[in-house]
């Protein structure tokens, strides 16, 4: 019971974090699973499908409160799909540990070149929505895809690059969310088909109790989440979780730590970073806190 009781909580809390920060679902609710025992192949089909469950009370929430942009929305889950397939497709012929090194490093690129970003300017407050969706979303969405068909990673690939495109960041994210219900129901059912469907533990129940409880507090929280905050929080998050994720591949041991120490000083450095710019554009101005704001002139990710 104990153990059950825990795999909700991490339902619940790895649903906040995803629903605040459009990514982190996957990568958090696997660790504690795997930690907990439950073997790879039903971790993963447990992830996905407990993503859909909780993606469809998150969607309607984020409906509801105006969170989504259909276009942008409808072409991420269509190219999403299709992703998720080739990604369960190489899951069943590659080992999915080869390929995590690799996913990894090119997480921790994109983490810090939204940590360049926001060190070297603070966003404007961006349009509730993008005029148009960015020409590459589809190839974005297709590569987030691959990766929740290999390690259930959606949002760290797809959510960084809409917020880096200037897309504001309850859109962006509640956009991710929703489509990710079309990209989790297709890894789910083709997980299952590959490995049948023995491979669900029964914590599936436990996590998705607690995740669908979290989703529709996320999708209220967005609303009031800063731009830069968001920001820099994702890219945090995704520092911590692809170096855990480096570190464990090397077999680092007690030496990761130094690897981590970088992770704080790399946030208070965007931070400190931020600040300054903003303060001199301030003092061009001569008004305080206003200040000519640059838009981004290219997306992240």
């Amino acid at each position: 019971m104990d153990t059950l009781l825990l795999i909700a909580a991490a339902g619940l809390a790895a649903s906040l974090v995803d629903g605040t920060l459009g990514m982190g679902f996957g990568p958090t609710s696997a660790s504690i699973l795997l930690a907990s025992g439950v073997p790879p192949a039903a971790v993963s089909a447990t992830v996905n499908i407990v993503k859909v469950a909780s993606g469809v009370t998150g969607a309607l929430f984020h409906w509801r409160l105006g969170n989504i942009d259909r276009l942008v929305t409808r072409r991420l889950a269509g190219s999403g799909a299709l992703g998720a397939i080739i990604g369960v497709f190489v899951l069943t012929r590659v080992d999915g540990d080869q390929l995590r090194p690799i996913l990894a490093l090119c997480l921790l690129v994109v983490a810090g070149r939204m940590l360049w970003r926001f060190a070297r300017t603070e966003p404007s407050p961006t349009p509730d929505a993008m005029p148009r969706p960015p020409r590459a979303l589809p190839a974005v969405a297709l590569a987030g895809g691959i990766t929740n068909g290999l390690i259930g990673a959606w949002g760290p690939v797809v959510t960084p690059y809409l917020l880096g495109a200037g897309m504001a960041p309850r859109f962006a994210i509640g956009s991710v969310n929703t489509a990710e219900v079309a990209v989790a129901t297709v890894s789910a059912g083709a997980l299952v088909t590959s490995f049948g469907p023995s491979q669900i533990d029964a914590t599936l129940v436990a996590m998705l109790i607690g995740a669908t409880i979290g989703a529709p507090i996320a999708a209220r929280l967005i609303r009031h989440v800063p731009v830069r905050g968001t920001g820099l929080t994702v890219a945090t998050l995704l520092l911590l979780t692809n170096l855990r994720e480096l570190a464990t591949w090397a077999d680092l041991g007690s030496a990761r730590w130094w690897l981590y120490a970088f992770v704080p000083v790399a946030l208070a450095t965007a931070t400190m970073g931020g600040g300054i710019a903003q303060r001199r554009r301030s003092a061009s101005t001569g008004l305080p806190g206003i200040g000519v704001i640059d838009q981004p002139t290219d997306a992240v990710g």
